[in-house]
């Protein structure tokens, strides 16, 4: 080991993921809450700060870490811009503080200090080079004082004083300092933490039957999904679909006439990934139905899709992209046991992988012209995970508004390792749990462990790929239920329409996937039906977009309610202005009623102390004193809201 004359040692830095291998991420507005072991050798004063600096700054900035004892320092920062943040934590033995301890104990063992206040002298000049004014003429005054026997006792008053200790505390002398490895964090735009989402299909927009819709068609139903509170507009793949080994209706392997396809099978004698299909309009069309969702303040999220139909252009124009069996034949996509024979992967492996990266980006950077700034990425974990780092961080080069969604139901770690790849969002397991033990367990998952860190969770009660078996057949009740529940537990929220708020629901036997999916057919849709859902639904998220509690995932704590039908937690903001209990009851069927504890030390009241407790659908009021409140909630408002006024 060289030799290092430091006597300070940093331990245990958190926030940080593999040792700074991958960079931590929050939002604009958001603090980072550093914690660190800071310890030295012997008894002296020890002190620790934050170093931290936006990527476009020059000059660090620093904030003093508060011992919270055991040696552990706790410091916080704001992240004000988009863009990479850098961060470190520095430690020293502090001088001129360890001196001011130790005179202050001399004194009060009644020792004369004369020789101690000399000593201080070089501990005064210090501070007199760093100070301009009335604070400079008070240390020379000081500097003579602490030299002159005759001004002792003004001297020693000085020398333990408050104003002393604060100048020595903001301008550090900072003796053989040691720091931590700098780590990072990435800041995004605010819609990484607070999105919501509704999925349709543009070609099921049509008003008359047997009708392929289109962009046009689609701008007609903007009003309804923006009058519902919708933000982010997603559309599955929009350019020409594959006629070679077209799947047909319910997935059948043979396609007959007019069978429309999957728009996941991209690319025909129409064009490839940087074309639309012909059928939906032209590039003017899409850009004016980017431009009509703007005017709605709803952004269009486009789906990026990797792979190919087997007629895409790129099979004759980059075979070298593709692989191919033995007997020479394409090898079409699998997940054993599905099948995908109207799809052909990239092959990744390819010697030729430079020019296919750099063309994928370049499909990127294709729609961005168009001005989207959200994707939703499909099956990215089938793509090498540091292709995924290479394409993000050229995108946010010069496109830092970019947004990714990684749609990945696959095993936690892989999930994980692409969060921490640099995707802004993930697709998460929501769509399965149910049960209030498994909720409970997988949202500590998420806000509690080092997930919280980079992994931003974006809850779906269904997709066009996944109908889940609790909604097959399932009432209003469920429906209303797993948004409500969706909308309250998680920032980033998205759903499946109108077959969820229509409880479209009917099944292929045994299979968590929908009958006559519009996966593979033109759907016609009544889009004026208004119902019960579409109002709560509205209703929620108009509540979302009034309090900032329910704009974040993290601030959450679950509450002890006796029944296991009956899930309640209190939500908050970072500065606990906005203050929410919500609870929920996961019975669809029966009314459930049990006694809910309220967080009293969280909340800072008092047991006996009144909380007016406002439900924000209903807006009836009640005030509640105790630690323990009574609820009851029907099936059919199955949720309470409740903004809490202390």
């Amino acid at each position: 080991m060289p030799m290092k004359q430091e006597r300070v040692v940093i331990e245990n830095v958190n926030p940080q993921l593999q040792c700074g291998t991958y960079f931590i991420k929050r939002v604009v507005g958001e603090k980072v809450i550093v914690h660190a072991d800071v310890l030295g050798d012997g008894h002296d004063v020890i002190q620790a700060e934050v170093a931290f600096k936006h990527e476009g700054d020059k000059a660090l900035e620093y904030v003093r870490m508060e011992h919270l004892g055991n040696d552990v320092h706790k410091a916080e920062f704001k992240v004000e811009k988009q863009g990479f943040y850098e961060y470190k934590v520095q430690g020293w033995v502090d001088n001129p503080l360890n001196w001011q301890h130790g005179i202050e104990a001399k004194l009060q063992d009644g020792q004369t200090v004369t020789s101690e206040l000399l000593d201080g002298v070089q501990y005064l000049e210090h501070l007199l080079n760093q100070l301009k004014g009335k604070e400079k003429e008070y240390i020379s005054e000081l500097i003579q004082a602490f030299q002159d026997k005759g001004s002792y006792d003004q001297a020693i008053k000085a020398a333990v004083s408050n104003k002393l200790h604060s100048l020595f505390v903001r301008y550090p002398l900072k003796n053989l300092v040691n720091s931590s490895r700098t780590l990072q964090v990435y800041v995004d735009r605010k819609k990484a933490n607070f999105s919501t989402w509704y999925e349709f299909f543009p070609r099921s927009t049509a008003a008359e039957p047997g009708k392929h819709g289109t962009f046009q068609d689609a701008e007609r139903i903007l009003p309804k999904i923006a009058a519902m509170g919708f933000d982010t507009v997603y559309l599955p793949p929009i350019h020409p679909i594959g006629e070679v080994n077209r799947k047909g209706k319910n997935n059948t392997t043979v396609a007959k006439e007019g069978d429309s396809g999957v728009p996941w099978g991209i690319g025909s004698r129409h064009g490839g990934h940087k074309s639309i299909h012909p059928e939906l309009g032209t590039e003017a069309d899409f850009r004016s139905f980017i431009k009509k969702a703007g005017e709605y303040e709803m952004e269009v999220a486009m789906d990026l899709a990797f792979q190919a139909a087997p007629d895409h252009p790129y099979i004759t124009s980059n075979p070298e992209w593709f692989r191919k069996r033995p007997d020479g034949t394409m090898q079409y996509a699998e997940n054993p046991p599905k099948k995908y024979q109207d799809i052909v992967n990239f092959y990744f492996e390819s010697k030729e992988y430079q020019s296919l990266w750099k063309e994928l980006l370049d499909v990127t950077l294709h729609w961005i012209g168009f001005g989207i700034k959200i994707f939703r990425v499909d099956n990215p974990h089938t793509k090498p995970y540091f292709f995924w780092n290479w394409l993000i961080s050229e995108v946010k080069k010069d496109h830092p508004d970019v947004l990714f969604l990684a749609e990945a139901f696959s095993r936690p770690k892989v999930m994980q390792q692409l969060a921490k790849q640099g995707f802004s969002q993930s697709y998460t397991y929501y769509t399965w749990r149910v049960h209030k033990h498994e909720l409970i367990e997988y949202m500590t998952e998420l806000t509690q462990s080092e997930m919280k860190e980079y992994y931003r969770p974006n809850f779906w009660p269904n997709t066009p790929d996944i109908n889940p078996y609790h909604l097959q057949g399932a009432n209003e009740s469920m429906h209303l239920i797993r948004y409500a529940m969706a909308a309250t537990l998680c920032g980033n929220i998205g759903i499946y329409g109108p077959v969820y708020e229509y409880m479209i629901t009917e099944s292929m036997p045994g299979k968590e996937e929908y009958m006559h999916s519009e996966k593979y057919e033109v759907r016609l849709w009544d889009w004026s039906l208004e119902n019960k859902i579409t109002y709560l639904i509205k209703k929620i998220n108009q509540i979302r977009k009034d309090h900032k509690a329910l704009q974040q995932t993290n601030n959450i704590r679950f509450c002890t309610v006796e029944n296991e039908n009956l899930l309640a937690f209190y939500k908050w903001d970072d500065e606990r202005n906005d203050e929410l209990l919500v609870v929920i009851n996961l019975d669809c069927y029966y009314p459930q009623r049990g006694m809910v504890q309220m967080p009293l030390g969280e909340l800072g009241v008092e047991p006996g102390k009144p909380m007016q407790m406002r439900d924000l659908v209903t807006d009836n009021s009640y005030i509640w004193y105790n630690e323990w409140n009574f609820v009851e909630l029907p099936a059919s408002l199955p949720f309470h809201i409740f903004q809490i006024k202390k």
